[in-house]
């Protein structure tokens, strides 16, 4: 039997329009739209579907809207797909909420509004600061931790074979894109984002988050979930909340986290959600691998059918 993981994506996905064809075709997307902007108390779909695209790129509405995109997928996938099951999920960052909600650790609008209060938390940590974030493509991990360790930055994410993330304050993040190049990185390239995520200078976020956490209730989930700090699965309730704390100024050890479900013997991975990134690092990680996504109407048909083979 196949044994099937659902992958949630992070911030950096969003793309104007996501979610508005499904919204358009199937009555369960629309009233998800609907119960998600009543939990927020503003228009997230309206912001998903027509932007504009600096609207929809701020962190408070980027992250919510990424949730709720790939919980659609989800649920449309399960509507589409009756006999349809998976045994573990993982999320990039803000993903990994996704990932919980979908193994029913935390309910649908629990988890959002924390993911939108996440997104506060973590604007402001990023207008407290200057801070950046840079890809590092065609170094391995100990090189790049070397150009952490001389230019002062973080180490945000662990993607895949060859393609790492930096983070830290800004005249830093320039100093190693410096030296990677100096060092032989195909490209160091700096990124459009608002600020250092994973690193540090996020630590504002962390205590506004634990606090935010403490009034949501967390069940154990009913599937392995993989926790972004630790590359292994979740435990329980009180473990939970301190692995998303931990989780704002931690490494994202996304290829760990792929590998160690490939050694479970997990075969297929579905991306559930805008963009097809999560399924470009898993091919990078294990070219054997079976990838599938939601992104839309088309992606969903495409799915559907190759589950039904």
């Amino acid at each position: 039997m196949t044994k099937t993981a659902l992958l949630f994506a992070g911030q950096g996905a969003q793309v104007v329009g996501m979610g508005k064809d499904l919204a358009e075709a199937f009555p369960t997307a629309r009233t998800l739209f609907e119960r998600a902007n009543a939990a927020l108390g503003y228009d997230l779909a309206a912001i998903c579907f027509g932007g504009p695209e600096a609207e929809l790129t701020k962190t408070e509405n980027a992250q919510p809207g990424i949730y709720v995109v790939s919980w659609i997928a989800l649920q449309l996938l399960k509507e589409r797909s009756p006999s349809f099951r998976f045994e573990a999920a993982a999320g990039l960052s803000l993903g990994e909420f996704t990932a919980l909600a979908a193994a029913g650790a935390v309910s649908f609008e629990d988890g959002l509004k924390l993911v939108g209060e996440r997104g506060r938390f973590m604007q402001e940590a990023c207008e407290e600061t200057q801070g950046a974030m840079a890809a590092v493509i065609g170094l391995d991990e100990a090189a790049t931790r070397e150009i952490c360790a001389q230019a002062g930055v973080e180490l945000a994410n662990l993607n895949c074979p060859g393609q790492i993330v930096l983070s830290g304050e800004a005249d830093r993040i320039a100093q190693a894109c410096d030296l990677a190049r100096a060092k032989g990185a195909k490209k160091a390239l700096p990124l459009s984002v608002a600020g250092a995520y994973h690193s540090k200078l996020m630590s504002s976020a962390q205590f506004k988050l634990r606090a935010a956490l403490a009034s949501v209730s967390f069940h154990s989930p009913a599937v392995t979930v993989i926790s972004d700090v630790t590359a292994r699965p979740h435990g329980a309730d009180a473990e939970i909340r301190e692995r998303l704390v931990e989780q704002i100024t931690s490494s994202v050890r996304w290829e760990e986290s792929i590998r160690y479900l490939t050694t479970q013997g997990f075969t297929r991975f579905i991306e559930l959600g805008p963009g097809k990134a999560l399924s470009g690092f898993v091919k990078r990680i294990d070219k054997g691998a079976q990838t599938l996504n939601v992104a839309d109407l088309p992606s969903l048909e495409e799915t559907v059918r190759a589950l039904a083979r």
